[in-house]
């Protein structure tokens, strides 16, 4: 019960005192640590190692230049319709186990639909219920621009994801010619 009290508690000092709020959900981060790492009791220190490349790879503009660079102001400019509305929900693919990490390969269009599955939202919630206004994909690695714009394309035509009608910028791309890291059991 502490959980949801506490999150009732901040929501008023998030509105008025934030720009921007990234959704991160011990509980989700926990079943995401069992599923896909294969760690059949998550410490603290897997769910933040988990938390810190999620945040990592949101301030990587900070860090890198890349191809189509997205400054981490533009998370505001672009993500957010109105100034009330800034609480983001995040979502991180492919998460994968060391010993899976170095025999398993993943194409653009893969990466691009696992980040919208439900099994990949660091929040107890399905997306599916609902519309997004926004999204911004970041891609860390090897990754061909046209790539990236055929697996977006793929998703807006196949209505897979739905997006409200009112929003004019749906998607903003991230580029990054950086190496991934991996997720360690430890």
């Amino acid at each position: 019960m502490v959980e949801p009290y506490n999150s009732v508690l901040s929501t008023h000092s998030l509105i008025e005192h934030t720009d921007v709020v990234v959704l991160l959900d011990n509980e989700a981060i926990y079943d995401i640590c069992k599923r896909s790492l294969d760690i059949e009791r998550p410490t603290y220190t897997n769910l933040n190692r988990l938390i810190s490349q999620v945040i990592s790879s949101l301030t990587t503009s900070l860090r890198f230049d890349g191809a189509i660079n997205v400054d981490i102001t533009e998370f505001q400019t672009n993500l957010v319709p109105y100034p009330r509305i800034h609480f983001m929900l995040s979502s991180y693919a492919p998460i994968i186990s060391v010993e899976k990490a170095y025999h398993e390969q993943h194409s653009v269009p893969e990466i691009t639909n696992s980040v919208f599955e439900p099994s990949s939202v660091m929040a107890k919630c399905d997306p599916r219920h609902g519309k997004y206004m926004a999204c911004c994909l970041m891609y860390r690695g090897d990754v061909v621009p046209k790539d990236v714009n055929a697996a977006i394309h793929s998703i807006k035509t196949k209505r897979a994801v739905q997006f409200v009608d009112w929003y004019i910028l749906t998607t903003l791309t991230n580029l990054y010619q950086i190496i991934d890291c991996l997720l360690a059991k430890r």
